[in-house]
């Protein structure tokens, strides 16, 4: 059968091509230690479930939730009360994850022929979502020499006839968190600017080393009104499963994400978005992001050390989500477990074929010196894991 044109510009995902091939490997019964998923290997905190057992008990389970207009509120007043972004709840579209608000909002903002910035390294999806939309990605290099991060010199070079900016900050996958000094001046870039910035905050409470987050919305007073910001639960709260994020902005763009979801998807499942209301309204959970924040910060830095120990690894210490990028090409040209290593894919399934560790090729992220490693699991899976990498590449 043929495929559509658009549709054959996409690729499979590499981070879930890892995780899905690791997973196999498991199910033979083989010993792989995966730090492929972007997932925290936390539950999801009681008060969540519970508050979603109680919707489905008291039959919330129709096309309209009882919620819909409370999340959002929720939503609006945490925007007010935690990143100094002002908006009505109206202003707010709850979606199928933080993926959902991307994808759409690349098709509402963006049409074919326009130009869509993209700092490299960066998650995956953005370049897929920006051709799926017709519109061409435009990548920003951000070496690991550069702590991989973008400059106001980079961006307004590229700005010229570009419509859009995805900034991500903390990053998938580098882990690197852009201080509000560093925000401030990109934002000043853009203000010289027409650029839209679609400003993806999924890891806003992952943050370590004293490490300050501030809302691109929030740098200037100009910037409300040409930002998007994009969030969600999956992270924070360990909800991956749950399928919730949402964006919030101008009333026309988000008036426009409603529309096509209205014939695409419809609102999100009614007593999924209980346990959101939950997350955002209940005096638990700022105590309960804590305690998985603080032990993402031990872990992170544990990894970064390790890894930073290997002779030809270097790798930039996370201030932010759960990854580490190393800087492996110093090991490129070498033949490993039989496979002559070249780029950081061959690397990567040297290292599963060798010693059964799972990475994701940095070349995914348009960064093919690193691969990428999650720290979203236990100190003694990151111990044995890189134990054999350590051998692998001694």
């Amino acid at each position: 059968m043929k495929l559509s044109q658009r549709i054959s510009q996409v690729g499979a995902s590499a981070t879930l091509a890892v995780t899905n091939k690791a997973k196999q490997m498991k199910a033979q019964g083989i010993d792989v230690v995966s730090f492929g998923a972007g997932e925290p290997d936390f539950d999801t905190p009681q008060f969540i479930k519970d508050a979603c057992i109680a919707a489905l008990q008291a039959g919330d389970t129709k096309y309209t939730p009882r919620q819909g207009a409370a999340l959002t509120k929720a939503i609006a007043a945490k925007l007010a009360r935690e990143n100094d972004i002002h908006v009505e709840p109206d202003q707010v579209a709850v979606t199928f994850g933080g993926k959902h608000a991307l994808y759409d909002l690349c098709q509402v903002l963006l049409d074919p022929g326009d130009k869509a910035l993209i700092p490299a390294p960066y998650w995956v999806s953005y370049p897929e979502m920006v051709k799926l939309a017709g519109a061409e990605p435009v990548f920003l290099p951000a070496a690991p020499e550069s702590g991989f991060k973008i400059t106001p010199k980079q961006l307004l070079a590229a700005a010229k006839g570009a419509k859009l900016l995805i900034l991500n900050s903390p990053s998938n996958p580098t882990g690197v968190t852009y201080t509000p000094d560093e925000l401030k001046a990109l934002a000043n870039a853009v203000l010289q600017t027409d650029l839209i910035v679609i400003s993806d905050e999924i890891y806003e409470k992952l943050i370590f080393g004293g490490t300050k987050f501030v809302s691109f919305a929030a740098l200037d007073k100009r910037l409300p009104e040409r930002t998007i910001t994009v969030n969600g639960l999956a992270k924070t709260y360990s909800m991956t499963g749950w399928r919730l994020g949402w964006a919030a902005g101008p009333k026309d763009v988000i008036k426009a994400v409603k529309n096509l979801m209205s014939h695409e998807t419809t609102d999100p499942v009614s007593f999924a978005q209980a346990g959101a209301l939950a997350a955002y309204t209940s005096p638990e959970a700022p105590r309960a992001v804590e305690a998985m924040r603080v032990e993402f910060e031990k872990r992170g830095a544990h990894m970064a050390r390790r890894l930073n120990a290997i002779p030809g690894v270097r790798c930039v210490e996370p201030t932010g989500a759960f990854y580490c990028f190393p800087d492996v090409s110093a090991h490129y040209g070498k033949t490993i477990a039989g496979v002559k290593v070249t780029d950081s894919l061959s690397f990567a399934a040297a290292a599963l074929e060798a010693v059964q560790v799972a990475l994701v090729p940095g070349g995914a992220f348009g960064e093919d010196k690193c691969v990428r490693l999650s720290f979203a699991t236990s100190t003694e899976q990151i111990d044995q894991g890189l134990d054999r990498l350590a051998k692998m590449l001694k």
